[in-house]
């Protein structure tokens, strides 16, 4: 199974807005800066974030982006959705009688799966970072 390169920047985009200060607005620049990315880029995958209701963008020579939404809230789920939808990874074409087995077991797997992104928040990921780094990755300020 493999997500696409969007998840990932999204993910580490994320990380990083959850780990910084939520006051001062993270400038897509140094967003797209601290994984080497194109801003552009980055912007498109921003704006997903912003209309799942994760981030807001803030406007004017200080703008940015910062996280909209409770930390404690946040999931790898809710991230894979915005960014790939929630569209079974798994469609089977071959179905014999009233379902398909291989879609069966491949539902079941795709469930567990999500059960644990959906218990894996991102805030744990920031802390756990933080104690081993000692800080959390910088975005701001440079």
């Amino acid at each position: 199974m493999k997500f696409t390169k969007a998840t990932n920047y999204a993910l580490h985009t994320m990380l990083a807005l959850v780990a910084a200060s939520p006051v001062k607005p993270v400038g897509v620049q140094q967003l797209a800066d601290s994984q080497g990315v194109s801003p552009t880029y980055l912007s498109k995958i921003l704006t997903r974030l912003v209309k799942a209701g994760m981030i807001e963008s803030v406007s004017g020579a200080n703008g940015g982006y910062r996280v909209s939404r409770k930390k404690d809230d946040i999931t790898f789920l809710d991230i894979i959705h915005a960014i790939e939808g929630s569209a079974s990874l798994f469609e089977c074409d071959f179905v014999h009688g009233d379902e398909c087995l291989i879609q069966a077991a491949m539902k079941e797997a795709e469930e567990k799966m999500e059960l644990h992104l959906k218990n894996t928040k991102l805030v744990d990921l920031a802390q756990k970072q933080t104690q081993v780094y000692g800080e959390p990755i910088p975005v701001e300020g440079k």
